[in-house]
């Protein structure tokens, strides 16, 4: 089979390096995008008068074909005609005939792959905010059931203060917002043309890349056809904001898992998103979020390879450049397919808030407590902190906690201890003290809550289909 870049070359590749060459085993992916970008470029040639009406209505007759035999699976291609773009260039020669090879005037494979995953990134990246959102909104409507439940906060994975649930679940909320806000931000470089551009060096024919711009929705074109036909910035950022994506996930998999195990119980996962063991009965494994935190080496490895590759490229484009499509594609479809799923997750789980509480009544954690109120009573906080770790040390070796002590052990150690700290050392009370904004008051709690709906309904209104 002949290639339709083949007039220089007096051999053929063997049929193996054709297959090491292609890349139409992954990007017939970006079908939809790439007669998209040819509908838009056509139509562009006939107002600028390069084609004339007729030949324009004859290939865009044939584009629309070709869309009506992708969307039903009808279109079949081949290894020998390497991308999406020589495919569909050749299905639409064999459609409409020799008319068709002039759908190429005035553009590259360069600009028009590029056309394309500008084109899929868009849509996609719209996809990944609705479903970060409907994540967020699994997160708002558990925490608004567990503003009052208790939960023992953790540093360096020992107990440190009590919290209310609902502020360690929104401590999510807000790592997802920042992941909006990358996503949302990033349509800014994602939503403008290279089309026009060539191979490199712009062309000759008197185009209007503005027009084809406009007529594909971008909101400007590249300024540099260099730079238009080799970034792909807007992949790695992209792919940088899936990383840290998928790092905020990991971190709350990786909580979801401790939580449901026999030593914590705080939590049950769903049936539906836990599994069995073939040789132990009684396993209950969380394997979808341990899925999701081990999926995320994936997207990091997307992340590395693409830098890797991008690393030592001279101007402009380059074979290399092929491997920019399937880190990405994985990537998509790893981010969506983990918001989907811990969406449900998040909905569907059990809090089992007796647990949480009698975990915070056996504890430490309301220490702190203790040296606020000396410090409220004027003993310099420093030294507030060492009498309560006396107590405390007193506390562990008669083998009970705070609440358990005398008020003849507490004025042994400081007068200023007074009858009201066992009211003061109760959770909930150390909880709702914490009134400052941020903190996990149930008041500061409310309002957070508050505004997070708020955020949600901006989005649903402001939302824009892809």
């Amino acid at each position: 089979m002949s290639k339709l870049w083949g007039g220089r070359f007096t051999k053929t590749a063997e049929e193996w390096v054709d297959a090491f060459g292609a890349s139409i085993g992954f990007d017939q992916k970006l079908v939809k995008e790439d007669i998209t970008g040819s509908l838009a470029h056509v139509t562009m040639l006939g107002k600028c008068g390069i084609l004339p009406n007729d030949e324009v209505a004859q290939i865009k007759e044939g584009l629309k074909t070709l869309q009506k035999k992708a969307e039903s699976g009808e279109l079949e291609f081949s290894v020998q005609n390497e991308d999406i773009h020589l495919n569909l260039e050749k299905l639409l020669i064999d459609e409409i005939g020799p008319v068709g090879g002039k759908l190429h005037t005035g553009r590259s494979r360069n600009d028009q792959v590029a056309t394309d995953m500008h084109l899929y990134l868009r849509n996609e990246t719209k996809e990944i905010m609705e479903a970060v959102k409907s994540l967020q909104t699994a997160l708002v409507n558990q925490a608004k059931q567990h503003v009052e439940t208790l939960i023992p906060g953790y540093t360096h994975l020992q107990r440190a203060q009590p919290v209310s649930f609902a502020h360690h679940l929104m401590a999510y909320f807000w790592m997802l917002e920042r992941d909006y806000g990358r996503y949302e931000d990033s349509l800014k470089r994602v939503n403008i043309s290279p089309l026009g551009a060539g191979a490199l060096a712009g062309t000759t024919f008197a185009i209007d890349r503005e027009y084809s711009a406009e007529l594909l929705g971008f909101e400007g074109i590249y300024e540099n056809s260099l730079d238009a036909v080799s970034d792909r910035d807007f992949i790695l950022e992209f792919l940088s904001s899936s990383a840290t994506l998928m790092m905020h996930l990991s971190r709350l998999c990786e909580e979801l898992i401790l939580w449901s195990t026999q030593e914590f119980q705080f939590i049950e996962m769903d049936d539906s998103f836990a599994t069995g063991s073939s040789i132990m009965p009684q396993k209950k494994n969380p394997d979808m979020a341990e899925l999701i935190r081990g999926k995320t080496g994936r997207v990091y490895g997307s992340l590395f390879s693409l830098l890797t590759v991008l690393k030592g490229l001279p101007l402009a484009y380059n074979k290399d450049m092929q491997e920019d499509k399937e880190g990405m594609f994985d990537a998509v479809d790893t981010v969506k397919g983990s918001l989907n799923i811990f969406a449900g997750m998040i909905e569907t789980m059990t809090v089992n808030s007796d647990t949480m509480e009698k975990a915070v009544h056996q504890d430490f954690s309301n220490a702190t407590e203790l040296a606020d109120y000396l410090a409220t009573k004027g003993l310099p906080f420093r030294q507030a902190h060492e009498v309560v770790g006396k107590l405390v040390l007193v506390a562990i070796e008669k083998g009970v906690y705070l609440l358990d002590l005398t008020l003849e052990e507490y004025k042994n150690a400081s007068e200023l201890f007074e009858e009201d700290i066992f009211d003061v050392l109760q959770p909930k009370t150390v909880v709702a003290r914490r009134n400052s904004a941020g903190g996990t008051g149930f008041e500061q709690v409310k309002l957070a809550l508050k505004k997070a709906d708020h955020l949600l309904h901006v989005k649903e209104e402001s939302h824009v289909p892809s």
